[in-house]
C-alpha cells in the first residue's frame, strides 16, 4: 500500500537537503581552518579544524553525488486516481479502527451505507428487519454461553448468508427493470422466489432472536434460591431460635432466696 512514486520524491527531497546542510557546514569549517590555521605551522586545534573541514567537505560531496544518481533513475508511473482514492480511504479506515470506538463506528457506517444501497428495492424491508434483530442478538451474545453458543455462530452465519441473498435480489430487482418484455416473465419468477426465500431467512432469524431472548430470561431467574440469600435465612432463624432458648431459660430460673 505505498505509494512509490511519492517515497521517490521524498527521498529526493530528504537528499537535497542533507546535501545543503553538509555543503554549508563545510564551506563554515573551511573558512574557519583557512582563518584560524597560522602561517608558522599547524599545531593541534588547527589540525582539528582542518580534520573537521576535510570531512564535512567529503561528506557533503557524497551526498550530491548520491543526489544526482538518484535524480537519475526514472520517477514510478503516477497512481491511478481510483487506486490512491482507494488507499487513502484504506489509510482512514486502519486509523479509525486503531481507536477505542473505531470499530463500533465502522460497523454503524457500513450498516447504514448498506442499506442507503438497497433504498427503493424489495430488499430494503427485510435488510431493516435483519439489521434490528442482528443488534438485539448482538446485545444478548455475553450472556449466550454454554449449550447457546453453537446457536451464536449459526446466527452468524445466517446473517452473512441473508445479506448476501438481499443483494443478489436488489440486483435482479434492478436488472429486471432493464431487461426486455421476453425476458421479464422468467426473471420475475427467479425475482419471486429470492424475495420468498428472503422474508422466510428473515422470520427465521427473528425466531432464533427471540428463542435466545427467552434463554437468557430463563438464565437470568434461577428457580432455586440464591446461595447467599439462603445463608442469610438458617443465620437469621438461628438467632431467633438462640434468642427463644435464653428467654426461656430465664423464665424457668427461680431467683435465689437469702436466708
Amino acid at each position: 500500500m505505498v505509494d512509490e512514486r511519492a517515497r521517490h520524491f521524498r527521498r529526493l527531497r530528504r537528499l537535497r537537503r542533507s546535501a545543503r546542510r553538509w555543503s554549508v557546514l563545510a564551506g563554515g569549517l573551511g573558512g574557519a581552518a583557512a582563518v584560524l590555521t597560522p602561517y608558522a605551522g599547524l599545531g593541534l586545534p588547527d589540525a582539528a579544524w582542518a580534520g573537521a573541514a576535510g570531512s564535512a567537505i567529503a561528506v557533503a560531496a557524497w551526498r550530491w553525488v548520491d543526489l544526482r544518481a538518484l535524480a537519475a533513475v526514472p520517477a514510478p508511473p503516477a497512481l491511478d486516481p481510483a487506486e490512491a482514492a482507494a488507499r487513502s480511504r484504506a489509510r482512514l479506515v486502519a486509523a479509525v479502527e486503531r481507536l477505542p470506538v473505531g470499530p463500533g463506528v465502522l460497523a454503524e457506517v457500513r450498516r447504514v451505507r448498506s442499506r442507503l444501497a438497497l433504498r427503493g428495492t424489495t430488499a430494503a424491508e427485510a435488510w431493516a428487519r435483519l439489521d434490528r434483530a442482528a443488534l438485539t442478538l448482538a446485545g444478548l451474545a455475553g450472556r449466550l454461553t454454554g449449550l447457546a453458543e453453537p446457536a451464536v455462530r449459526e446466527a452468524a452465519e445466517a446473517d452473512r448468508s441473508l445479506r448476501d441473498l438481499a443483494n443478489r435480489v436488489a440486483g435482479v430487482e434492478r436488472a429486471l427493470k432493464l431487461a426486455p418484455a421476453e425476458a421479464r416473465g422468467s426473471l420475475a419468477e427467479a425475482h419471486a422466489t429470492l424475495v420468498g426465500q428472503l422474508d422466510s431467512g428473515v422470520a427465521a432469524y427473528e425466531r432464533l432472536v427471540v428463542a435466545a431472548a427467552g434463554y437468557v430470561a430463563e438464565d437470568a431467574h434461577p428457580s432455586t434460591q440464591d446461595p447467599s440469600a439462603a445463608r442469610l435465612t438458617e443465620a437469621t432463624d438461628l438467632l431467633h431460635g438462640v434468642a427463644g432458648a435464653l428467654a426461656e431459660l430465664r423464665a424457668t430460673q427461680t431467683p435465689l432466696r437469702t436466708p
